[in-house]
């Protein structure tokens, strides 16, 4: 195997397309775990092979036990190794309801895609992780997790949505206390306000806000900008963070008077 590879999950389209279009510039093989139909997605990964990376597409849920074991089992089989996992899949509630009156369905539905789900695919892979490690002690991954502003901005119209963030924080920590004896470094990176299908259907409120200096940077987020930071990570340019979030807002969360 000479090229490191990447697993990102809800890679199809959104901010994990952002992530592995910048790791597969940097010269990373792409596998992608996505709920997607693959003739959805087939234009972006036909795009992510133009770059130069081989693609490798796995319809699953990763929330199902038995789509994770066999998405490693096929990534596996594909590639040999893995080098690198980002956790990106995520939802937001299907219906924003003040948390006096939030549904449990939708509690325990965000949780397990946005919390439970990455959590035990972070056991299996760094299992497999610690694994290549003490084969080759030249070997070096990382994992990043994807969260947001919302792991500590307060939203009461979606507040399983926060929870499930905060909740990926404390796992970042979690892992990288538990990983640091293996040298794999575990990473968080928190987005602000990102232009994706999840943030369409709030655009003319966010438009306005932005504008009127809600981000210091007076722009949305693009998928784009968490894939650069992504793929700094994963080159190893902050070896000696692990634990540390890395945040993309736009300076939102600075306090200002």
């Amino acid at each position: 195997m000479s090229r490191r590879v990447a697993l990102v999950t809800g890679a199809g389209r959104g901010i994990g397309l952002g992530i592995a279009r910048a790791l597969a510039a940097d010269g990373m093989d792409i596998a992608i775990l996505d709920v997607l139909p693959m003739e959805t997605v087939a234009e972006n990964l036909r795009m992510l092979q133009e770059s130069g990376a081989a693609v490798h597409y796995f319809r699953g849920d990763v929330t199902s036990r038995e789509d994770r074991r066999k998405a490693l089992e096929a990534l596996r089989e594909r590639f040999g190794g893995l080098h690198v996992l980002v956790n990106n899949a995520g939802v937001a509630p299907k219906v924003r309801a003040d948390i006096l009156d939030a549904a449990e369905d939708s509690y325990e539905w965000v949780m397990k895609i946005n919390l439970q789900g990455p959590y035990f695919l972070t056991q299996a892979v760094a299992r497999w992780m610690i694994e290549q490690k003490q084969r080759d002690a030249g070997w070096r991954g990382c994992i990043i997790n994807i969260s947001s502003i919302s792991a500590t901005v307060a939203s009461t119209s979606r507040g399983e949505y926060c929870i499930s963030k905060a909740g990926v924080s404390m796992a970042t920590r979690l892992w990288a206390a538990r990983l640091g004896e293996f040298d794999i470094p575990v990473y968080e990176i928190r987005p602000g306000v990102i232009a994706t299908d999840m943030t369409a259907g709030v655009k003319e409120k966010y438009d306005k806000l932005i504008a009127e200096g809600l981000c210091i940077q007076r722009r949305w987020g693009q998928p784009d900008d968490i894939g650069r930071a992504a793929a700094a990570l994963a080159r190893g340019d902050l070896a000696y963070s692990t634990g540390q979030v890395v945040m993309v807002d736009g300076g939102l969360t600075i306090p200002r008077l």
